[in-house]
């Protein structure tokens, strides 16, 4: 009712938060660090233009697309067709800024005369991406546009969920298959001789899969779901009556 106090967070739950954000923060610095350190910088048009590819990659199908899925956790108490907008647009802004990243390393490539498409990393790396865009455009077909029945969104939903922690936990494992194929390509001849660099990006792997624990863990506590408003159980039985044709006793129209 009107003047109510807005039902408390869950015990724990901005504790976990605050940490996962606290790990994407500190792995898009050790990020930045051992680009500028140790591979020259980023920079678009020069042969730094590489460089440009795992920072995009990292902040955008890493950090941006964990906290999309954190949306719904976080924002709890918030009306559910803004927080629907607000994960739709950081997945949006997250296949955005990858997309620059892979525009980044085919003009790279193209510049140096290195061949495209043949490492297991750009082919999990590229199915990442393309799935990736395709949830994305499904999601918003079903849950932001009107058109889907009431039946359908139910049915998809569940398939909707688990893609979505799929890809994220896919796109974690790209990153890592990036990093040591840069290592490989880089300092191989020292990687094994625990050279500064080849640590600092090890601890940045390291980093990769402690987000992406923390920020999974957050997204399976059952207790931690974002309950449904009052508000938002009355508009779902209405657009279940006029998409479904049932009135609200239960009867077709």
């Amino acid at each position: 009712m009107d003047g109510a106090a807005a039902p408390a967070r869950p015990a724990g739950l901005s504790a976990y938060v605050a940490v996962s954000q606290a790990l994407g923060l500190t792995l898009l610095l050790t990020t930045g660090a051992w680009l500028g350190r140790y591979r020259g910088g980023v920079a678009w048009q020069s042969a730094l233009r590489l460089n440009v590819h795992p920072l995009c990659m990292v902040l955008g199908m890493v950090f941006l697309q964990g906290d999309a899925l954190l949306v719904y956790r976080v924002f709890r108490n918030e009306p559910k067709r803004s927080t629907k907008a607000l994960h739709a647009l950081l997945h949006g802004l997250a296949l955005l800024i990858s997309l620059v990243g892979i525009i980044a390393v085919f003009e790279s490539h193209r510049a140096k005369g290195i061949p495209d498409m043949y490492s297991l990393h750009s082919w999990c790396g590229m199915a990442a991406f393309v799935l990736y865009l395709l949830q994305w455009l499904l999601g918003c077909g079903f849950f932001l546009l009107p058109g889907a029945s009431f039946s359908l969104r139910g049915r998809y939903k569940p398939q909707h969920i688990f893609i979505g922690i799929a890809l994220f936990a896919l796109s974690i494992a790209v990153c890592l298959l990036g990093i040591t194929e840069m290592l490989l390509f880089n300092i191989r001849d020292s990687y094994s001789r625990f050279v500064p660099e080849g640590v600092l990006a090890n601890t940045l792997g390291v980093l990769l899969v402690a987000f992406g624990l923390v920020v999974s863990y957050v997204l399976t506590r059952d207790e931690w779901k974002r309950p449904p408003l009052a508000e938002e159980l009355a508009l779902s039985m209405d657009f279940k009556t006029l998409t479904e044709g049932e009135s609200p006793s239960g009867g077709s129209q």
